[in-house]
């Protein structure tokens, strides 16, 4: 019997992300090809009697039911009625507030842990039905993979996996705030979207440079309007030869793909001198929760 377990909590990009319309209920509806890359967090998760303790390497972060590899461990204790607790340490590397899914991919990795070590054995299916409950991203990061995800990004279809390349991510030292960048979105401007048929085709052919010149993200005109470092660290990738480049999620985060290993090692050494939190990864189909 395990009593404790070390997760890997994966970051994701987004190769599309295209906004439908608002809701009544004040969320937009939205249609959006993810990504898992390689880059990810390392957690800690140890059976404890009772209590629920969290600890993060970086200061800054709430240990507390703020925080949503918290809210997860409390949620699985509730909805399973397991009787137990849990230390959590996570260390982090995914930026935080980044567009990349870092602290829905902690929560799905909790749960997933939770779950092994608990014997609880519920399915996929029903640990995203639980991770919903926490965030709209959390079913997705405990797929992983490459996933077409419509709604409010919890109904998910598995597409063809996207074929191994590099991804360089470039996050800015500047916050974005989620909520703003939707509530600032006007729907009547929204003049191009992206072509997401085409994307799922470029899959099923495994052809890099086809998905590359396919990514869109409706979200990145509105935040470039505020921070237009995001357009001059997409134009620095396109000197640097990449096969394409778009803002992740709400941003700040940009990312450029790759198809040889050797340019985007390049990319990646040209952006590290200016952009301290640059990071080299790679696509992988591993889901959220494996590895060690």
């Amino acid at each position: 019997m395990k009593d404790e377990m070390i997760v890997r909590s994966y970051a994701k990009i987004n190769i599309t992300l295209d906004v439908l319309r608002r809701r009544e209920d004040g969320y937009h509806e939205v249609k959006m090809i993810m990504q898992t890359v390689s880059l990810y967090d390392r957690i800690r998760v140890r059976k404890l009697k009772r209590e629920i303790r969290l600890n993060v390497n970086l200061p800054y972060l709430p240990t507390d039911n703020r925080n949503l590899a918290y809210q997860a461990a409390q949620l699985f204790f509730e909805k399973t009625g397991v009787q137990g607790g849990a230390e959590i340490q996570i260390e982090k590397h995914i930026p935080v507030a980044a567009g990349l899914a870092g602290g829905s991919g902690n929560a799905a990795a909790v749960l997933l842990a939770l779950n092994e070590l608990y014997h609880a054995e519920l399915s996929q299916d029903r640990l995203a039905e639980i991770g919903l409950e926490i965030g709209a991203d959390v079913p997705y990061c405990i797929y992983g993979g490459t996933m077409l995800a419509e709604g409010i990004g919890e109904n998910l279809t598995r597409l063809p996996q996207m074929p191994q390349c590099y991804i360089v991510l470039v996050k800015p030292q500047i916050s974005v705030s989620t909520k703003k960048i939707y509530e600032t979105l006007d729907m009547r401007q929204v003049a191009e979207h992206p072509d997401t048929n085409g994307v799922i085709r470029a899959l099923e052919q495994k052809d890099v440079k086809g998905i590359a010149i396919r990514m869109f993200n409706v979200l990145q005109q509105v935040t470039e309007q505020t921070h237009p470092e995001i357009a001059e660290i997409r134009s620095r990738f396109m000197e640097l030869g990449v096969e394409g480049t778009i803002m992740s999620g709400s941003g700040p985060t940009v990312f450029g793909v790759f198809e040889e290993k050797t340019a985007a090692e390049k990319a990646y050494q040209v952006m590290q001198q200016r952009y301290q939190e640059t990071f080299l990864a790679e696509t992988i189909t591993e889901r959220n929760g494996t590895g060690s």
